[in-house]
């Protein structure tokens, strides 16, 4: 399943998420604000970047600040995706002063972590340039962020791996365990279940940590086989022994210093949960006029 298209995505956010990060930051209002502002005083105000990155957030901004009735304009001086230097203008808004006040804090929040993960993922993506091997990410995402943080991911220039739990068949190790072990068992039960739903058979993945579990997989006919956790020298003996009846991705462990290695083999994805986890935050400030 890939995620919603922007519009949606945003009319998502502004409905379901934003309220909730309103209600955490700005509670029943902004009480230094209230006492210190003349009431209408307006302003403007300009987010810049304060490092070099790649943008990601902006549509999201929107909604932050459109909502709060105070805001007369909002212009987009960059678009997301869009490489940019220190210094460099993103975004103005225009409205009263307490409005900007009140919404700044959850915009630049939210626009330095999306800009954070797709600047970690743009990274990734250029090491594995002139490859064949796709980037792809993982369900390691902040609770209740999870589509914009994918969403950050393909801004970036990676790909999005399943969206949760219902989007692919992905039998993982405690799935093999609680089948004695084995992998053909789990399959057969994934199969068995799939059958009931009609249609489409959906793709089924198998999780190996081990050569003899990639073996077993093999045989399963699957799509796609994970080799999880395993240093380069196993991933040399597993490879051949997939031999392309079934796609590879290659998970855990990945670092930026460890593509060029695992890109020379003949796998098709390799999935880092550290594009999101891990990713730290872009510098950008939001500066009144």
């Amino acid at each position: 399943m890939s995620l919603p298209e922007l519009d949606t995505l945003v009319a998502w956010w502004r409905d379901r998420i934003l309220p909730l990060a309103l209600e955490e930051d700005l509670g029943p209002g902004d009480i230094t604000t209230e006492a210190i502002l003349e009431p209408g005083k307006t302003a403007r105000a300009v987010i810049e970047a304060k490092d070099e990155l790649v943008l990601c957030g902006l549509p999201f901004l929107d909604a932050v600040f459109e909502g709060s009735g105070g805001v007369h304009r909002v212009k987009h001086l960059a678009r997301d995706g869009e490489s940019l230097k220190r210094g460099q203008a993103v975004y103005e808004v225009e409205g009263t002063l307490a409005a900007l006040l009140s919404r700044e804090r959850v915009a630049l929040n939210l626009l330095q972590r999306l800009t954070g993960i797709a600047s970690k993922t743009a990274t990734f993506v250029k090491t594995l340039e002139g490859t064949r091997v796709k980037l792809l990410d993982t369900r390691k995402t902040a609770p209740g962020l999870r589509l914009l943080e994918k969403y950050a991911v393909r801004t970036g220039g990676g790909e999005n791996h399943r969206i949760g739990l219902y989007d692919l068949y992905l039998v993982k190790d405690n799935h093999i365990a609680a089948c004695g072990g084995s992998i053909a068992e789990a399959v057969r039960r994934v199969r068995q279940h799939a059958g009931k739903n009609g249609g489409k058979m959906p793709s089924i993945e198998v999780e190996c940590k081990t050569l003899e579990q990639v073996r077993e997989a093999v045989d399963q006919h699957i799509d796609i086989i994970m080799l999880d956790n395993m240093d380069d020298l196993k991933l040399r003996q597993a490879v051949p022994l997939i031999d392309r009846r079934a796609k590879i991705e290659v998970s855990g462990n990945v670092s930026l210093g460890r593509l060029p290695n695992l890109a020379r083999l003949e796998i098709d994805y390799i999935s880092c949960g550290a594009l999101t986890h891990s990713a730290p935050a872009k510098d950008l400030s939001m500066n009144f006029h």
